[in-house]
C-alpha cells in the first residue's frame, strides 16, 4: 500500500532500542542523513516506476509528466512528513493504487485521466475528515484484520499479474483469458533482473529494485531494445498534468464506488504501515501507540489529495522507511534528507522514460510477492473470516478492481458472521459498510448522467 506499497520489503527488529533513552537524545545530524539517503535508495525505483504504469498507453497521461508530479509528491510530502509529523517516513505514490487508478479506473471503466485524478483527490478529501475525527479510528477497529490482509494480499497478486504481462511471460487467449507469452529475450531480461534484485535484497541492499532496472534497461540497450533519448536531463514538466484534474467530472454517483475503493485501500495501507513499523523500530509513546499516528495519517491524506492536484494516483508513507529507521533515523530530520534526495529527480525525465516495461515488470514481480506475504496470517480454518478473505483476495486481480475486491469482503463478511450465528462478533460499523458496499455495487449497474 506501498508503497505501496505494497509493495514493501520485510520489516525488520533490527531497529528496538530503547524509547525512554531515545526521547532524551537529541537526533545526530550524520545519523539521520545517512538515514534519509538510504530510504531515497530504497524507495527511488518509484520515480521510475510509477510514471511507467500511469503512461501506459491509452491512459493519455504524458511519462515526463507523471514523473514530476511522482517527484513532486515524493518530496513536499515527505518534507511535510518530516516537518510536521515529526516522523522518520518516506512518502510517495502507493504501488497497488498506481495499478488500479491506471488499469481499472482509467483503461478498463473508460474514465478520462482527468476526471480519474479528481477521484483521487475526492478520496484524500474523505481520507483528511477521516484523520483529523474519530471516525477513523472507528473505522480502523471496525474493519477484520482478515480483510485488511486479504486486500494486500490480492493487490500483491494484482501487481505480479500486470508484471508479468510487462514481461511477456502471459498473454491473452481467447479460450483460457490468460496463457503462457512468448519467452525472448524480454522475458528472459525480466528474470535475471528479477534474479539481482532478489540476490542484493537477501543482503539487504538499498539498491536491490534499481539495480535490477538498470540491469534490464543497460543489456537491453545493447541489444538494441531500447533506444537512448536525444538528451538525458530536462525541465520538470508542469504543463501536461498538472493541476488539469475534473473536480467536479469525479462527482458522479457512478463514479462513487471508486472514491470509495480508493479512500479505504489508502486507510489500510496508512494504517498497517505506520503502526507495523513503529512497533518493528518501537517508535511508540508512552502508552505504546505509534508516535504521532494521527499527524502521520494527516500527512497521507494531503498526500493522496495532493497526488490529484499534481497529476499522479495517490500518496502514502512506505514501509521501506524501515531501511532507514535501521540506520538510525528516529526523527523527522531523516524525512527531511530523503525529501532532500528526490530533487534531483526532476530533471531525469529522459533518461528515465528509455526504461522499458520488461525491466520494471520484475519490481512489480518482486514487491507484489512481498505484499502476497500477508496472506500467510490469514485464519482459514473458520469458514466466516477465510472466506471473505479469500473473496478479497481472489476479486481483486479476476476483476481488476481493488474497489470490488474491498466490497464483497464488507458484504460477505457480515453475511457469513450472521449465517453461522456470530452476530455479536460483528461490529456495528461493519453493517453500515455493508450495507454501503451494497449500495456501491447497484451503483455499477445504473447509468448516471
Amino acid at each position: 500500500m506501498t508503497s505501496s506499497h505494497d509493495q514493501k520489503p520485510n520489516i525488520g527488529t533490527e531497529a528496538v532500542v530503547d524509547i525512554n533513552l531515545l526521547r532524551d537524545q537529541k537526533p545526530n545530524v550524520r545519523t539521520e542523513a545517512i538515514a534519509g539517503i538510504t530510504t531515497f535508495f530504497t524507495m527511488a525505483y518509484i520515480v521510475i516506476v510509477n510514471p511507467s504504469i500511469l503512461s501506459t498507453p491509452g491512459t493519455g497521461m504524458a511519462f515526463s509528466g507523471v514523473l514530476t508530479a511522482t517527484v513532486l509528491v515524493c518530496f513536499v510530502m515527505t518534507l511535510f512528513m518530516g516537518l510536521y509529523a515529526r516522523l522518520p517516513f518516506a512518502v510517495a505514490p502507493g504501488m497497488g493504487i498506481n495499478a488500479f487508478f491506471t488499469f481499472t479506473i482509467i483503461l478498463t471503466q473508460k474514465v478520462w485521466w482527468q476526471i480519474a485524478l479528481g477521484i483521487i483527490f475526492w478520496a484524500g478529501v474523505l481520507f483528511l475528515v477521516i484523520s483529523i475525527t474519530p471516525v477513523r479510528e472507528t473505522i480502523a477497529k471496525a474493519i477484520p484484520t482478515e480483510l485488511r490482509l486479504g486486500t494486500a494480499a490480492g493487490m500483491g497478486i494484482f501487481l505480479t499479474f500486470i508484471g508479468l504481462k510487462n514481461a511477456g511471460l502471459v498473454a491473452a487467449d481467447p479460450v483460457t483469458f490468460v496463457k503462457l507469452g512468448t519467452l525472448d529475450v524480454r522475458a528472459l531480461l525480466t528474470i535475471l533482473a528479477t534474479g539481482i534484485s532478489v540476490w542484493l535484497l537477501t543482503r539487504k541492499s538499498a539498491f536491490a529494485f534499481l539495480a535490477g532496472i538498470v540491469f534490464a534497461t543497460l543489456i537491453g540497450w545493447t541489444l538494441g531494445l531500447v533506444k537512448a533519448p536525444d538528451k538525458f536531463f530536462s525541465a520538470p514538466d508542469f504543463n501536461t498534468v498538472f493541476l488539469k484534474l475534473d473536480i467536479l467530472g469525479a462527482l458522479k454517483l457512478s463514479l462513487l464506488p471508486a472514491i470509495i475503493g480508493i479512500l479505504f485501500t489508502d486507510l489500510f495501507d496508512s494504517i498497517s504501515t505506520f503502526i507495523g513499523v513503529a512497533h518493528a523500530a518501537d517508535l511508540l509513546d508512552e502508552h505504546g501507540h505509534p508516535k504521532n499516528l494521527k499527524q502521520g495519517l494527516i500527512v497521507d491524506s494531503f498526500a493522496t489529495l495532493g497526488a490529484g492536484l499534481a497529476g499522479t494516483s495517490s500518496g502514502t508513507a512506505y514501509i521501506e522507511s524501515i531501511a532507514g529507521i535501521n540506520m538510525g533515523g528516529r526523527t523527522g530530520l531523516t524525512s527531511v534528507f530523503t525529501a532532500l534526495c528526490f530533487l534531483p529527480c526532476f530533471f531525469l525525465a529522459p533518461l528515465a522514460g528509455m526504461v522499458p516495461a520488461y525491466a520494471t515488470a520484475s519490481v512489480l514481480i518482486l514487491v507484489g510477492a512481498s505484499m502476497f506475504r500477508s496472506v500467510g496470517k490469514i485464519n482459514f480454518s473458520k469458514l466466516e473470516e477465510g472466506l471473505p478473505a479469500f473473496l478479497t483476495i481472489i476479486l481483486i486481480p479476476l476483476t481488476f478492481s481493488i474497489t470490488q475486491g474491498i466490497l464483497w469482503g464488507f458484504i460477505s463478511h457480515v453475511g457469513l458472521y450472521i449465517i453461522v450465528g456470530r452476530r455479536r462478533d460483528i461490529h456495528p460499523v461493519m453493517y453500515a459498510l455493508a450495507c454501503v458496499s451494497i449500495g456501491l455495487l447497484l451503483l455499477e449497474h445504473v447509468k448516471f448522467s
